[in-house]
């Protein structure tokens, strides 16, 4: 420590003053001492190619209270087309990047004078977002869920019995004072699923209850880390909460494996890494309990035949869990899917329920979520389609163009068709000059016309294809609702969504 301040490097020795070990490791480059981790490459003649890739200013320790330091971003790789390759995939995530392209599209802003972390969701934007919600709770009702609601504020006292004031108070918001009572914006959905499992006397015959909700929750993230859908302070968690005895865990979780899996690749992904986590140095319950929850996930993976890691000691202090990472079409890994045993909240709360002796027993408590958040999902699912979303997810489905004004009634006649029909149209007031204005080859479906002849008249369609190519074909009306129909009722489980190669019959 002594040694950094001497030269005057003051952040370091406040690095090395925060360390709990007695010992750090220190590099020497060519005179240049950095304290790290390691390990160094043993020489810089290893570089083959460099590359400076940006710079920004960031608070020290990300606390906005401190000052403000530059940051310095780059990379290196053995040749140079390595880099170059890097550097193409750094050039496609920029343009798929879910803040430009949710700007764009007009799906959602983050606004200084709401707040930062706090999302607006535009009308094209709303309309995914309900297409995505109500597909979760169809779902999750031919599931055998039961759906629920729950208030955004509660008394603090229920903070304090599930814990959180105590584990969690840093990533909570201020509680505020009413009639002479502190209530808490609520980080998590949990304890008020446990309240309505609370509020009736229960038999083993009942169990497993399975709660779910799309529950909107509130986290205090400090600025330097929020980042657009991906880290923000207010979002909804597609949340469930599942009540079982200790003899269902292997069943229910297994279940729920196949729950996420069928909901992960309706909506195109297909390449999955999946997590076993075990039991922690600090944990509550019995060491038997851990060992029956930990062999029930287990078994409910390899009956299941997912592969697997297993991650030592990295289960939460009160149960093992699962995580489930998705990658994207860039080959990058999103942390969206968990399922955790808990044995600490139904002992907190003192939930039971009636055994087959008459007495009464601890439920076990899973804690079930499959997409993470509606705002991460989202900025996900818009970095991997590139804007471009398969058919049934797309906020417009037609778009009409009509190329001279005097056809903008007939133009809106046929909006009104399509929108009879079902689906979700628009009337533009002509070709768009290129692809991203009005965000024309990026919502599915167009068709042009030029002099009506009312509705059996021929009429140039376009179609995006899977790689997003448009197909000029020439259709009637009829075959314009064929058009649409091949992809708009249809999710897709395989991962491919929209195609070209449909034929019109009408």
């Amino acid at each position: 420590m002594e040694f950094f301040k001497q030269r005057g490097e003051q952040y370091k020795a406040e690095i090395i003053d925060s360390i709990p070990d007695d010992t750090v490791s220190l590099y020497d480059q060519g005179g240049f001492v950095d304290l790290c981790r390691g390990p160094h490459i043993a020489s810089t003649g290893q570089i083959g190619a460099l590359k400076r890739l940006t710079s920004a200013g960031a608070y020290w320790r990300g606390d906005e209270r401190n000052p403000m330091l530059q940051r310095i971003y780059g990379t290196s790789f053995p040749t140079q087309k390595e880099l170059d390759t890097y550097l193409a995939k750094l050039e496609e995530i920029k343009r798929r990047d879910h803040r430009k392209l949710g700007k764009e599209l007009d799906l959602i802003t983050i606004q200084d004078e709401i707040g930062p972390g706090l999302v607006l969701w535009h009308p094209k934007g709303a309309r995914i977002r309900l297409l995505i919600e109500n597909f979760w709770r169809e779902q999750h009702l031919k599931q055998g869920y039961e759906l629920v609601y729950s208030p955004h504020v509660a008394r603090l006292d229920l903070w304090k019995t599930s814990g959180h004031v105590d584990y969690y108070r840093d990533n909570m918001f201020a509680s505020m004072k009413v009639e002479a009572s502190e209530y808490q914006l609520k980080p998590m959905n949990c304890p008020f699923h446990i309240m309505i499992y609370k509020s009736h006397l229960r038999s083993y015959r009942d169990l497993p209850i399975r709660y779910g909700e799309l529950g909107t929750v509130y986290r205090y993230e400090r600025t330097g880390v929020l980042h657009g859908l991906l880290r923000v302070r207010g979002f909804t968690q597609d949340d469930a909460h599942l009540f079982c005895r200790p003899d269902q865990i292997e069943e229910e979780v297994s279940r729920v494996l196949d729950f996420t899996f069928f909901i992960l690749r309706t909506f195109g992904f297909a390449d999955f890494e999946v997590y076993l986590s075990t039991r922690p140095d600090k944990f509550v319950g019995s060491e038997e309990n851990w060992i029956v929850a930990t062999a029930g996930l287990d078994a409910a993976l390899k009956g299941r035949g997912v592969a697997y890691r297993i991650d030592p000691g990295e289960g939460v202090f009160y149960g093992p869990k699962i995580d489930i990472k998705i990658k994207d079409v860039l080959g990058r890994s999103w942390q969206c899917s968990t399922v955790q045993v808990d044995f600490n909240n139904p002992e907190r709360f003192g939930l039971s329920y009636v055994g087959a002796d008459g007495k009464a027993h601890q439920p076990i408590m899973i804690h079930r979520a499959l997409m993470g958040s509606i705002e991460r999902f989202f900025g996900i699912l818009i970095e991997h389609y590139a804007g471009a979303f398969p058919t049934w997810l797309a906020p417009v489905q037609a778009v009409v163009l009509n190329i001279p004004d005097k056809h903008r009634d007939y133009a809106q006649w046929l909006v009104g068709q399509l929108t009879a029909a079902g689906y979700r149209a628009e009337a533009g007031g002509r070709r768009p000059r290129d692809a991203g204005e009005n965000g024309i080859g990026t919502w599915p479906k167009r068709s042009q016309h030029g002099d009506p002849g009312g509705p059996g008249a021929t009429r140039p369609a376009e179609g995006r294809c899977g790689q997003g190519r448009a197909d000029p074909v020439t259709i009637k009306l009829r075959g314009v609702l064929s058009f649409l129909n091949f992809g708009s009722t249809e999710r897709f489980v395989s991962g491919k969504f929209g195609s070209s190669a449909w034929t019109e019959n009408s």
